[in-house]
């Protein structure tokens, strides 16, 4: 059982290995990632399996003290866990010593955090922790005592810091001492910010390279080279792993607006996925009175709280939300949603202050700094808004929202020209909210740029009629309102009937019968039965027999934004 990226029964071992190794230390993510790998390959035979490492002398010396350190490390009694380890030697005893006392100082801040529901001070979230745990790290590192996963933790907390560049440098240290913790890889991924740090970057030649490759792909939005790598990684024997399943599922999800196929194919996996996961839970036994295990609650208290938020109870929302993280304060989703619960609260200070969390835990969650765009707008601080969607549109170029977003911040700045730009972007990228070309022509409404205002109404009423698609009637009935307006003016009565005849459709009586009126008075009839509206509007831009119809040029200025150039031809 071989493939490019070596003996699957290799493979198998190593992961079997790094299991027990990251169970003895407490990495219970890491188990998880590497467990869901495992499952999906073959099992191994009994006489295969790997034996588990004999103890070295500094381990047997240190076994009861670990032990009874464990069992309260695993009831997450952090600091009972440290104090029993105190003075142990060997390396996997060290470890869980000073994790302990990372997480000790983790959950009292976390609990502090989560339990309030305003923004913290800078002095109530202490880093003198953490500054001690950098100290006895950096000591150990110089004398070249730290295992692979004693560099981990050593990026860890650099990364708590905001020691960053330092922070990148160990966790790639770490990768090579021990290639097979993915927390190591995992931690890397969200220090780096582009494609050209990613490829200065020093990494080990390990078969885990691949899935971080992949990861970092679908994170710095380069969709097409991810589903290339999930795919290579699927032929090659992972194929029924459910990791790779939503990730690629992920990754369909991030391009969903460019296109149907995208959207069947997100819906697709998503599906695949939810029958692997049923498939699991059907082998498992429900006892009514049996108690919810700590991963069953982090798994439920989100989507429990997503139910009340669709049910409009903002605080039950917010509570279960808050529970789940209390349970891993890592919860990137948790944090984010909680920050959406706030917004609907009135509460924009707590709102911002999850939003925050959020971004500390991933700094590429566009959500999150949509998010604070939001809070920000709604706080009319538009400066700051600009700054937070400028931060969302560069994790997600090709989101319409984002580009939207900015356009109106930039037109509460008075930069109109710049407006202009993200909304003619926003449409071009394909605009899931159909807003874009409406807000565009509102905005040259107001700069009495008519004959611009004139051509987006027309190109949105032709997107409406050539999809099929049912929106708004005040939306569309603006659109008519002023094409119907823009005609009669320009004395096109054929045209300005027919948008009159469409008001009518709409229940827009204001507009109608004063169109009708002014038809009447150029001794015009307003009921023309001949006309096919829809066909009409499609070729309206090619009646230039009155001179009043423009000839537009779209062109992209750069790579980056899109800008309307009209040519004006009388």
């Amino acid at each position: 059982m071989t493939s490019e990226f070596g003996d699957l029964v290799q493979i198998k071992k190593q992961l079997i290995s790094i299991i027990a190794q990251c169970k003895e230390r407490g990495l219970v993510h890491s188990v998880k990632w590497a467990s869901e790998l495992s499952v999906s390959l073959d099992a191994l035979p009994l006489n295969e399996i790997p034996a588990a490492p004999e103890l070295t002398e500094e381990d047997a010396r240190d076994l009861d003290a670990l032990c009874l350190a464990k069992s309260h490390f695993e009831l997450k009694e952090y600091d009972r866990a440290a104090y029993f380890l105190r003075g142990c030697r060997s390396q996997k005893a060290y470890f869980l010593y000073m994790y302990s006392r990372y997480l000790s100082g983790e959950k009292k801040k976390d609990d502090e955090t989560v339990d309030s529901l305003g923004p913290l001070e800078k002095g109530q979230v202490r880093n003198e922790a953490l500054r001690e745990l950098r100290v006895e790290l950096s000591k150990k590192h110089s004398a070249g005592e730290l295992d692979g996963f004693g560099l981990y933790l050593y990026g860890v907390v650099l990364r708590k810091l905001d020691l960053l560049k330092e922070a990148v440098e160990i966790f790639v240290a770490a990768t090579h001492a021990l290639p097979l913790h993915w927390g190591s890889w995992l931690e890397l991924c969200n220090l780096i910010t582009n494609i050209e740090m990613l490829k200065s970057l020093s990494l080990p030649e390990c078969w885990v390279r691949d899935f971080f490759m992949a990861h970092m792909f679908t994170e710095l939005q380069m969709i097409k080279e991810a589903l290339q790598k999930y795919q290579s990684l699927m032929e090659a024997g992972f194929a029924k792993s459910t990791y790779i399943i939503s990730q690629i599922a992920v990754a369909y999800h991030n391009i969903r607006g460019e296109g149907y196929l995208s959207f069947r194919k997100n819906i697709y996996f998503f599906l695949m996925l939810l029958q692997s996961l049923l498939r699991k839970w059907s082998k498992i036994k429900y006892v009514w009175n049996h108690r919810v295990s700590s991963e069953q609650r982090v798994f439920c208290c989100p989507l429990t709280g997503n139910y009340y938020s669709l049910r409009s109870q903002h605080e039950k929302a917010a509570l279960y939300f808050q529970r789940a993280l209390k349970l891993n304060p890592r919860c990137l989703g948790a944090w984010t949603l909680m920050g959406h619960e706030y917004m609907e609260m009135k509460n924009t200070s707590a709102a911002i202050q999850a939003y925050r969390h959020a971004i500390e835990v991933n700094k590429r969650d566009y959500r999150a700094w949509y998010g604070l765009g939001q809070t920000y707008e709604i706080l009319k601080m538009p400066f700051y808004s600009l700054y937070y969607y400028r931060k969302a549109h560069h994790l997600r170029p090709n989101d319409s929202r984002m580009l939207v977003a900015l356009g109106e911040c930039y037109e509460k700045l008075s930069q109109q020209v710049e407006a202009k730009k993200c909304y003619w972007r926003a449409y071009s990228v394909g605009d899931v909210e159909r807003m874009a070309l409406l807000k565009l022509a509102k905005l040259h409404e107001q700069l009495n740029e008519s004959d611009d205002a004139a051509q987006c109404y027309i190109i949105y009423i032709q997107d409406i009629f050539s999809c099929g698609e049912q929106l708004e009637h005040a939306e569309v009935s603006t659109a008519l309102r002023y094409l119907g307006q823009y005609y009669f003016k320009n004395k096109l009565y054929d045209e300005a009937s027919l948008c009159a005849q469409r008001c009518c459709d709409y229940n827009d009586v204001s507009f109608s019968s004063s169109a009708h009126s002014q038809l009447r008075d150029a001794n015009l009839s307003p009921s023309r039965k001949n006309f096919n509206f829809e066909s009409k509007i499609g070729h309206v831009s090619d009646s230039c027999r009155s001179g009043v119809f423009l000839k537009w040029s779209f062109y992209e200025r750069s790579t980056r934004s899109s800008v309307l150039q009209i040519n004006r031809h009388r």
